[in-house]
């Protein structure tokens, strides 16, 4: 069936979907391990934990005319000491490209506008992709460091 048969909701994640968004975070993920020589942070984090603490966003389609529906993406929101984190976006195999990960950046940016004007995150340095994406979504680089062994590129993204 085509995938414009099929229509995009977003919804909160419970502990019962962390084996789906585990396996999205692979499928998002696994191209960048020959490239880092590791596995990304974003392919072992407790997602279960993360749905427990933090802000998990599923993306789900569902197909008309049948009763299951599939998780296609997820964005992880968390608070620390120095404001609003996007932890994780992910988009499964298939899906990227088709507008996914935007819908989650703006349900994300739903769910901190009132909470905060600014939220941050990071990607890896050698998610080039991501880098370019990010900036062309008006996120702004503000530093590169290395932690936990990832060289990391910092971005931060004003809300209006």
């Amino acid at each position: 069936m085509a995938k414009s048969a099929m229509k995009l909701t977003i919804r909160d994640a419970v502990v019962a979907d962390a084996t789906e968004v585990a396996r999205i975070a692979g499928e998002a993920y696994t191209q960048y391990v020959a490239r880092m020589g590791k596995p990304p942070a974003p392919m072992i984090a407790n997602f279960a934990q993360h749905i427990q603490a933090d802000t998990v966003l599923l993306a789900e389609t569902k197909t008309t005319g049948k009763a299951a529906s599939t998780v296609v993406g997820f964005a992880i929101i968390i608070e620390k000491a120095n404001g609003y984190w996007l932890e994780n976006i992910a988009v499964g195999d298939g899906w990227r490209g088709r507008g996914v990960g935007k819908q989650l950046l703006a349900a994300a940016e739903k769910y901190l506008k009132g909470k905060t004007d600014s939220y941050q995150l990071y990607t890896n340095v050698a998610m080039a992709e991501n880098i370019v994406w990010y900036k062309g979504l008006g996120f702004v680089e503000t530093g590169r460091r290395t932690e936990a062994g990832y060289k990391r590129v910092y971005f931060r993204k004003g809300l209006v």
